[in-house]
């Protein structure tokens, strides 16, 4: 079993401790807050965000760190890092003169601890693999659960999402399209990052509404379009009018993620790959500064 593998049969467990972890450092209500992240944990930052704003527990941003925009006024910095290295995280912290800041990582032993003001160790969800699967969901499950928006049966849901099968007919898809709406638009993108690394498959993301005004054009009947969370009204018939599979779960949206990692992983099998090494990756991106 490849590392990416146990470590996505591990996270509802990861996700119970988390949602008990203490949260002293995160936003409180009211205030403005930038969440900042690259990759994976921008996806991350951009579900939370619209997770928080839409509860009314206060203004809320995402954002690629490396677009950070210093000079608007915030009251709080939440940086998400796995590896407490990533170049633009620790330039954009740099940058945060005004606001507290907070990160959330993986490894407390790397330079994110001098960088952000406070620090929130996610180290039992760390991960061996490349690809990151385990220690985004643990994040988004440690935040859900401070704004009091993580259901009590989420670290169950997630065993469903393991034991489930995947979608019919998902493994012969050559076109993949992930929607969403509000919160679930970060999820959406994270799922067809999470194909492209793993399997070098032909993914796409969008806002479900968004994906009527044109990208629908590339779909097909070698395509599988998947939602995250309820479909908007019409949209699932008209897509199915493409010839395209479709894939609608009754399972939480952050719980039907581990079902789109599990076929990301069985898609680089298919294609001889790892999926611990994809391609033209490491697990933390460093940029020599000049």
């Amino acid at each position: 079993m490849s590392h990416v593998q146990q470590e996505i049969v591990s996270q509802p467990e990861h996700w119970r401790t988390a949602l008990e972890a203490n949260t002293a450092h995160l936003p409180l209500v009211g205030e403005r807050v930038a969440v900042i992240g690259c990759g994976t944990s921008l996806y991350i930052a951009q579900a939370y965000a619209a997770l928080r704003e839409s509860a009314g527990l206060g203004e809320t941003d995402a954002f690629a760190a490396s677009e950070y925009p210093a000079a608007r006024h915030y009251d709080r910095v939440v940086a998400i890092t796995r590896s407490g290295t990533t170049t633009e995280v620790l330039a954009a912290l740099g940058r945060a003169e005004g606001p507290a800041t907070v990160a959330i990582t993986g490894d407390v032993a790397t330079p994110i601890s001098t960088a952000a003001q406070s620090v929130v160790d996610l180290g039992f969800a760390d991960e061996k693999s490349v690809v990151q699967t385990r220690f985004a969901t643990t994040v988004l499950a440690l935040l859900r659960g401070h704004l009091w928006l993580a259901p009590a049966d989420l670290p169950a849901d997630g065993e469903r999402a393991l034991a489930e099968p995947l979608p019919e007919g998902a493994t012969d898809a050559t076109q993949f399209t992930f929607l969403g709406v509000g919160w679930t638009v970060g999820l959406a993108h994270e799922a067809a990052l999470k194909l492209r690394e793993a399997s070098g498959s032909w993914t796409e993301s969008y806002p479900a509404m968004e994906y009527r005004h044109g990208p629908i054009s590339v779909t097909g009947p070698d395509s599988l379009v998947w939602f995250f969370g309820r479909p908007p009204a019409g949209l699932v018939d008209q897509v199915r009018l493409t010839g395209a599979r479709v894939s609608v779960s009754t399972l939480d949206p952050m719980a039907d993620l581990i079902r789109a990692q599990r076929l990301a992983v069985e898609l680089a099998g298919l294609r001889g790959l790892d999926p611990d090494q994809p391609r033209n990756l490491t697990r933390s991106i460093v940029l020599e500064q000049t």
